[in-house]
């Protein structure tokens, strides 16, 4: 099989990829769609809280339940919310979950392809990180949800990897060529390759960021209006969660700069040549190194926490889309 075979199969998966990821994003908006409350509804579980209440998840005999292995308050209440799902809700969820794990194939075996084509890793342009840093957001999306329920995220996973590889087919698409001689080095596979994988784990870190902070709008909201937040896990939760996707990505952030001196020292003779790439990557560093912090510290408002992570990642994205198309520097390697 000839390159330009491998190079048109690649583009088909890919292609076929966003088809699936389209229906897919449908899915699961008719999922939460459906979830959303009627008006009686929203009274049938005001009056059921009420009555849990009474007969003591928040009694004194709730606290020997706890300790003792049984059902948590946060667990009747996930309970709850998967039992009064609808069954046309239900099945958009699992249409999406199947579709999702669809795209996810073909987008790795797009990448695959493209890997054949080039005889090398990926990441040379781009266009190849644009779907190589696709396939790391859906890998990591479903490796996750097949540990817990995470159907309602759905939805905000696949939009922006669904708009990625928009972006990638369209404006950054490359045909293969060689590499630069300075990226001819093991250190592309490590260096770019853990990279592309912390900037996919922080996507997922900003949905939930973005998601926590509506929720806690709507929670503090005096009247609440009804809608399908109301059957995602409370701002609480959310917000746990945004902090423990950061806890895993900034390791591999902290990895890649790391790395990206060591490289460039091989590379270039110097750790550090204020080059518009490297710059950026040590400001992205900064911002989300300043939301753990403030995280961590007494006094900071969560809400304000959350606000500096989603700072951080449009420094993700002009780091993207901006420095490596527009700055010229030793990192001008985006192929365009």
């Amino acid at each position: 099989m000839t390159d330009q075979d491998l190079a048109q199969l690649s583009n088909t998966a890919i292609h076929s990829a966003m088809v699936v990821l389209t229906l897919a994003m449908l899915a699961y908006a008719v999922y939460l769609a459906r979830l959303a409350p009627s008006r009686d509804a929203v009274a049938e579980s005001a009056q059921e809280r009420e009555l849990v209440t009474a007969g003591g998840v928040g009694g004194a005999g709730s606290g020997e339940a706890g300790a003792g292995g049984g059902a948590t308050a946060s667990d009747i209440a996930s309970s709850s919310r998967a039992a009064e799902e609808p069954a046309g809700a239900r099945k958009a969820a699992g249409i999406g979950w199947m579709l999702t794990l669809l795209a996810t194939l073909l987008v790795v075996v797009g990448v695959v392809l493209r890997a054949a084509e080039v005889h090398r890793w990926p990441l040379g342009n781009m266009y190849e990180f644009a779907i190589v840093g696709s396939m790391f957001v859906l890998v990591s999306y479903c490796a996750w949800a097949f540990r817990r329920d995470l159907r309602w995220l759905g939805l905000f996973i696949v939009t922006p990897v669904l708009l990625n590889l928009g972006l990638a087919i369209t404006v950054w698409y490359t045909d293969a060529s060689e590499l630069m001689p300075s990226l001819r080095s093991v250190w592309l596979a490590i260096h770019v390759a853990v990279a592309t994988l912390s900037v996919a784990v922080f996507t997922i870190g900003f949905s939930l960021g973005i998601l926590y902070l509506v929720q806690d709008r709507l929670e503090s909201a005096d009247t609440r209006p009804r809608s399908f937040m109301d059957k995602l896990p409370d701002s609480r939760a959310l917000e746990r969660l945004t902090y423990a996707v950061h806890i895993v990505a900034f390791p591999l952030w902290t990895f890649t700069v790391i790395a990206g001196a060591i490289w460039a020292r091989q590379a270039w003779g110097s750790y550090w040549n204020w080059d518009p790439k490297e710059v950026w990557s040590f400001v992205i560093w900064v911002v989300y190194a300043a939301y753990l912090h403030a995280r961590a510290t007494t006094g900071w408002k969560r809400q304000n926490a959350v606000w500096i992570a989603l700072a951080g990642y449009g420094c993700i994205i002009v780091n993207f889309a901006v420095v490596n198309v527009f700055f010229v520097g030793q990192h001008s390697y985006s192929g365009l």
